[in-house]
């Protein structure tokens, strides 16, 4: 027994505890649909406390019958081994509307947790009498009406529609915009089905989650809309200029009704209705950077702070060492460039290693950009680390802000040397470096000499050597003109570059990672098309990489399939079965590329 006490105390302070922990809230919950003379109710909900001294005001044009009537609820669950407890009162009152038109529910207050809270002043209508008598199908349409969407009655504009809704209207290049596509509807949804999605030519995006759902309501110029978050993201302007958000196209189902005579009564049978929408454009103005661009800026745009250490405090020769910076702060953290350390020549370098941790607050992106770098000292002696600059363009302060980092100052030590030499070895260095036996042979020197500049052996060296300066020399100068053609080399690499980002592709396809698959076939479709056909990626779009495909040559056909590729992953990445289609694209982009690099 004693056991089961202890068990159900501990159980009692987890609710305790959760309980407390839970967010005080004071709310109103307004009235649906009412009309002139009905009886409806409004709701004041406090939860997660205790409360006392609730005053509620009148409402103008409506008279108090009865209240309040309180209720009580409480609720415990646990999450993923997290107990979590939240408790509600309701404060209930009735009233009768005494006339039509527009009110507002006055702000109520109570005390709680030794504090007063207040409810927001909340509107609602009043409808007119006469309206609730006037045929559903010729009264507007209401999201809380359903007699009012009836089968046969044609959807306005207005009625149902999709809204790209911008954070800004104008930012710098890089500065991080908040972006949203959102439904609104009167009527319920049976399918909606994106036909094309929006295009962010210009953009490079940064997708966050979502569940569309149709749960919430919203007054959008004054009249009410069920709503559902299709897609939110977070797009970084590449160029400066005015930027479009072209519309998608989407088919939707909506449901409508047929009132059914039964004989004593009417049933109302749901009717799907197909129609199509496209959502607006989104235009926003881009401010390029300030000019001249102080050196080492490499494209920063937030706010940032950095950090590095060295991990050790002693050195040795052939022993590796690590130093870790750290780049900290809210902007394009995801885009961020590695930076690039003065390591001492005598120094062997690795690979830098990257970590990138990213979270969206609202419409900015946080997070941090984590380098290591490994480096190996060869010889011994005093070196230093040079300190690093790293520069940001501050949108609120309108300049570039530059951070330092200090120099390490190292000291070498002797480490461990190289392999000790086998008994073999020994025994060649012993033989080759021993005292040689007096050669005895003939002897007997010759009193002649030749010149060796009359020899035909020293003039055909010397030719020799000058056919090979000047191979070196034409060899070098070819080499210079082949680097110094960038979009040559570019082009050259353009498949070597997209095999290895298709590689990182293929890793998520079997690893069943849908999000990051398609993003990262995007990003290996659309810098292939960058170096192949030398446009930098901001300007990069469907037209004109048609159009640069064939003025090049290439076919009809093997334009066509690369860019349907591209519109397959970015419609694939919105749409919940895309899951499915991953072989099938991932082998498309494959033989997209394949086919333009045939020629």
């Amino acid at each position: 027994m004693k056991r089961f006490s202890i068990i159900a105390l501990f159980i009692l302070l987890l609710t305790t505890a959760a309980t407390a922990a839970g967010t005080v809230n004071f709310t109103v919950k307004a009235p649906g649909r009412v009309y002139e003379g009905d009886k409806f109710p409004v709701t004041f909900r406090l939860t997660n406390a205790d409360g006392s001294d609730l005053k509620v005001s009148a409402i103008d044009g409506c008279t108090l019958l009865f209240g309040p009537s309180t209720s009580q609820s409480q609720s415990y669950s646990v999450v993923n081994g997290r107990a979590e407890s939240s408790s509600a009162i309701e404060y209930t009152y009735y009233y009768r509307a005494d006339k039509a038109g527009q009110f507002t529910i006055p702000a109520a207050t109570i005390m709680a947790g030794g504090k007063r809270m207040s409810t927001s002043p909340t509107k609602f209508t009043v409808h007119e009498r006469a309206e609730r008598d006037t045929p559903g199908s010729q009264r507007p349409v209401a999201v809380d009406d359903v007699d009012t969407q009836t089968a046969g009655r044609k959807v306005n504009a207005d009625d149902v529609f999709v809204r790209i809704i911008l954070s800004r209207s104008s930012a710098y290049e890089q500065e991080a915009i908040g972006c949203t596509i959102k439904l609104y509807t009167k009527y319920s949804i049976s399918s909606f089905m994106p036909t094309r999605q929006p295009s962010f030519d210009g953009f490079l995006i940064q997708e966050l989650d979502v569940q569309p759902a149709l749960n919430e309501i919203e007054t959008y110029r004054g009249q009410d809309y069920m709503t559902a978050i299709l897609k939110r993201c977070i797009i970084f302007p590449q160029k400066s200029g005015k930027l479009t958000i072209n519309s998608g196209n989407y088919d939707i189902s909506v449901v409508q009704y047929d009132n059914v005579n039964m004989g004593m009564f009417q049933v109302r049978q749901p009717h799907e209705t197909k129609i199509k929408v496209s959502s607006n454009t989104g235009t926003i103005d881009i401010l390029p950077l300030p000019s001249p661009k102080p050196e080492g800026f490499n494209g920063a745009v937030g706010t940032f702070t950095i950090d590095s250490r060295l991990v050790g405090n002693s050195f040795r020769t052939n022993d590796p060492a690590t130093l870790i910076y750290t780049i900290s702060g809210t902007g394009n953290v995801k885009y961020l460039k590695e930076p690039q350390i003065d390591f001492p020549s005598e120094f062997e370098q690795y690979t830098p290693k990257s970590d990138i941790k990213t979270n969206v607050s609202g419409n900015e992106v946080s997070g941090s950009m984590t380098v290591e770098y490994t480096f190996v000292p060869q010889s011994v002696g005093d070196f230093t680390i040079g300190s690093d600059k790293f520069v940001y363009f501050d949108p609120a302060r309108r300049d570039y802000v530059t951070l330092t980092t200090p120099s390490y100052p190292i000291k070498v030590a002797k480490g461990l040397s190289a392999p000790a030499p086998t008994e073999d070895q020994k025994a060649i260095e012993n033989k080759n470096s021993d005292i040689r036996h007096i050669y005895l042979g003939d002897k007997n020197p010759s009193m002649t000499h030749t010149l060796v500049v009359t020899t035909f052996t020293y003039w055909s060296l010397y030719a020799i050597l000058i056919i090979l300066t000047i191979a070196v020399i034409v060899t070098s100068r070819a080499r210079v003109r082949r680097n110094a053609d960038i979009t040559r080399m570019r082009t050259a690499k353009a498949s070597k570059v997209a095999g290895r980002r298709l590689k990182t592709a293929e890793r998520y396809l079997s690893a069943g990672d849908n999000d990051k698959f398609y993003e990262e076939m995007l990003r290996a479709l659309w810098g292939y098309l960058s170096d192949k056909l030398s446009i930098p990626l901001s300007q990069l779009t469907r037209q004109n990489i048609t159009e640069r495909l064939t003025e090049r040559g290439y076919s009809a056909e093997a334009s066509s399939s690369i860019v349907s590729v591209l519109d397959e992953c970015e419609m694939a990445r919105y749409t919940p079965e895309s899951s499915s289609r991953m072989d099938a694209v991932y082998r498309q982009g494959v033989q997209a590329i394949n086919n333009l690099e045939k020629r």
